[in-house]
């Protein structure tokens, strides 16, 4: 699409072109995730829920067991392990192509999906959890590690380099200075330890108020900069529901203006919960952005 980066990403041998914008479907093995649609728990919901992101045209299936949400409960790592091997087994009997993305900050998660399911992408939304915030083990030297030259990186980076997959890497930050400040310095990170596919999510929902959330939307276009692609993941999210007074439930008229916006912003993928529209409204701004050329 007109504006996007020249950028594929190899998921698993099958280069993707994100200079099309493509849409991932949201699948969360939880019982807890903010919006109430979304959570899959029954191998019939997880099975139906899979089919439906392929059939509506979604190209990514972007599976979480582990909720974000304000106020959710913490999971350990053994159950997070277990939701998310429980999840795959079904998304891979219904789906054995799909392209599938890993909603985790947890090394040891990373690892089960891709070496055990051939999972294609992981998609991080603690911004490499380096200051811990997200739990678990001490972010940079986890389990008790010998230290090495690589010890003073996350270990999710260490892990995706190892694995050798995209990682989407997601901003923590509120203002925009401070985003592309941090993503700066860990996108040299991941490019010292080899990571050749990175994607940047500027994080709208995490760490920012209603107010910076407008002010990054409005700004996304300096992404640009870095020449990467750009995901967007604000869909049915607190900055939509919020600012019209209403609930997740009803959120998908603010979602579709959001993405249509993204887009226009320079959005390459774009992660929802509710794939046909979203299909939909790819397809409106692609044929906009190309009438005259």
């Amino acid at each position: 699409m007109k504006g996007l980066p020249n950028y594929t990403i190899n998921a698993n041998g099958r280069l993707i072109d994100l200079s099309n914008p493509q849409v991932m479907g949201i699948l969360n093995a939880t019982p807890d995730s903010f919006y109430e649609g979304s959570r899959k728990q029954t191998e019939r919901d997880i099975a139906d829920r899979a089919n439906q992101i392929v059939t509506e045209g979604g190209s990514m299936i972007d599976i979480g067991a582990f909720s974000t949400r304000p106020g959710a409960a913490q999971v350990t790592a053994e159950e997070e392990m277990q939701r998310m091997r429980r999840a795959l087994t079904i998304v891979r009997g219904q789906q054995p192509d799909a392209v599938l993305s890993i909603d985790t900050f947890r090394p040891e998660i990373a690892r089960m999906a891709v070496e055990e399911f051939g999972a294609a992408i992981i998609n991080d939304v603690s911004e490499g959890n380096i200051n811990g915030a997200f739990g678990g083990a001490d972010a940079t030297n986890p389990n008790g590690e010998t230290e090495s030259d690589d010890s003073r990186y996350p270990a999710i980076f260490r892990m995706v380099a190892k694995l050798g997959v995209p990682y989407i890497l997601m901003s923590t930050h509120g203002e925009m200075g401070d985003i592309m400040i941090n993503l700066a310095r860990e996108v040299q990170m991941l490019r010292d330890l080899g990571v050749k596919d990175i994607i940047l999510d500027p994080g709208f929902g995490f760490g920012k108020t209603l107010d910076q959330n407008y002010i990054l939307l409005q700004r996304m276009d300096e992404l640009k900069a870095f020449g990467l692609p750009v995901l967007v993941g604000a869909s049915r999210k607190t900055m939509i529901f919020r600012l019209l007074d209403s609930t997740p439930a009803e959120a998908l008229n603010g979602t579709t203006v959001v993405n249509t916006l993204s887009l226009l912003k320079g959005a390459s993928i774009l992660r929802v919960h509710d794939v046909k529209p979203c299909v939909e409204t790819v397809k409106i701004v692609e044929k906009m952005l190309g009438c005259g050329e």
